[in-house]
């Protein structure tokens, strides 16, 4: 077997993990990089040449969910490659692609992604993949995006467990490393660990979970009449979080516009059935024309809580509503990783940060779509890999060694490029 972490070492985004035997090869992810604070994108692997290249050969990708940095290379994939996604990660990143389309001069590009995601495979949790002689199982996690997915991969010598980006502090993680151990670990044993260490550089932060952060958000809406809120449009467990601190607070419409109450729908479809937090069932829409005049009437008398997203139509929105509104009555939370609003950062967003500027009062309120220093430690126990632990999706993946982890496990930490048991592992660094 051959392991090659192509993009991941020593960088969060443009994930790419490679795993092939003699017969078959398969790409696990194949992301874009992470864009600069101005949006621009340094990607080597972004152009038709370098993704045949890449992908000659493989049988099929299969994706840990639908973020950008895991799938957003997907388009440049030849049609003779397989690609699989979530059964419902493909309805958002489908009904993402059409909003997409609406961008001057994106109308074709977007309609031919639209073709590719239609024709992708789907798969759901714990239902067994056939991919040559590898097997791979879906295992369903907690993740900032819904419908993300561990893979347990198997070939007749070989056992891996590829994480994906997962948490253990969200709604959808309870009783998470239980049923690892009895879904994917019981009477196996793991070989390789590849997870991610996203928080690797943060391993002393305290975390928040989101049932924490729905009280908080519930103490703010009490305290500002007008909440408007700038946080990721797809990440289910979050809007949970300020869909259910309106709820409760009472009386405020929950206003967004179509693109976000069409998610909401997809996420009551689906998760809604299972559990009445992921039920959207009333929010009201508005458009860049205008918001309908009853419903600002409510708004103005009861005060409201809108998402909204760093763009030039809500620019506009906010223009046409700020004067009818009292500013020590409004506020906005920034519901995202506070680097990018950070003028003193490399990882500053130029658009998300003078966004915020137009907002008379600013709250952080935030909690990370990753796993905590502590979870990273009890899944790494709980698996207890045989061979090797390759940790990716990090800028500090050394740190691994910092963790209080078993101390056999620390020496079985692979940072770099090496073979063992019939297994060659080869990392590329960046």
């Amino acid at each position: 077997m051959k392991i090659t972490i192509h993009r991941g070492i020593d960088q969060i985004g443009g994930s790419i993990t490679e795993i092939a035997t003699d017969s078959t090869r398969i790409l696990i992810d194949f992301g874009q990089n992470l864009p600069d604070g101005e949006g621009n994108i340094d990607d080597d692997f972004a152009n038709q040449k370098a993704v045949n290249k890449l992908t000659k050969d493989v049988n099929a990708i299969l994706y840990t969910h639908y973020h950008g940095d895991h799938i957003g290379l997907f388009h440049l994939v030849p049609d003779t490659v397989e690609q699989y996604i979530g059964e419902v990660a493909k309805k958002v990143v489908l009904r993402k692609h059409q909003q997409l389309s609406f961008i001057k001069d994106r109308k074709t590009q977007s309609l031919q992604e639209i073709s590719i995601i239609e024709r992708m495979k789907t798969y759901n949790s714990l239902s067994k993949t056939k991919v040559g002689d590898i097997t791979i199982t879906p295992f369903f996690v907690s993740h900032s995006a819904y419908d993300a997915y561990m893979f347990l991969i198997e070939t007749d010598k070989t056992k891996i467990l590829h994480t994906g980006d997962f948490r253990g502090h969200g709604y959808l993680s309870k009783n998470f490393l239980e049923n690892l151990e009895k879904r994917i670990l019981k009477n196996k044993t793991i070989d390789l660990l590849i997870t991610e260490g996203t928080m690797l550089s943060r391993l002393t932060e305290k975390v928040m979970t989101e049932n924490e952060l729905q009280n908080e958000t519930i103490k703010l809406m009490k305290q500002y009449k007008n909440v408007f809120i700038m946080s990721s449009s797809t990440d289910m467990e979050r809007l949970a979080s300020f869909f259910s601190a309106n709820k409760k607070i009472g009386k405020k419409p929950f206003v967004c516009d179509e693109f976000q109450q069409d998610i909401l729908g997809i996420f009551t479809e689906t998760a809604g059935k299972k559990s009445n937090i992921f039920n959207f069932h009333k929010t009201y829409s508005f458009n860049w024309r205008g918001i309908n005049p009853k419903l600002f009437t409510w708004m103005k008398n009861e005060g409201f809580t809108m998402m909204v997203r760093a763009s030039d139509k809500f620019e506009k929105i906010i223009k046409s509503i700020k004067p009818e509104i009292k500013e020590e009555e409004t506020l906005l939370i920034f519901s995202m990783w506070k680097e990018y609003i950070n003028p003193k950062s490399k990882h500053k967003n130029k658009t998300y940060y003078n966004f915020t500027k137009l907002f008379p009062k600013v709250k952080q309120l935030h909690t990370s779509g990753h796993a905590s220093a502590r979870c990273l430690v009890d899944v790494c126990n709980l698996v207890n890999p045989t061979n090797g632990i390759i940790p990716i999706h990090s800028e500090y993946s050394d740190n691994y060694r910092k963790l209080p982890i078993n101390e056999e496990l620390k020496d079985k930490i692979i940072t770099s490029s090496t073979s063992f048991n019939n297994i060659e592992i080869k990392i590329t660094k960046s």
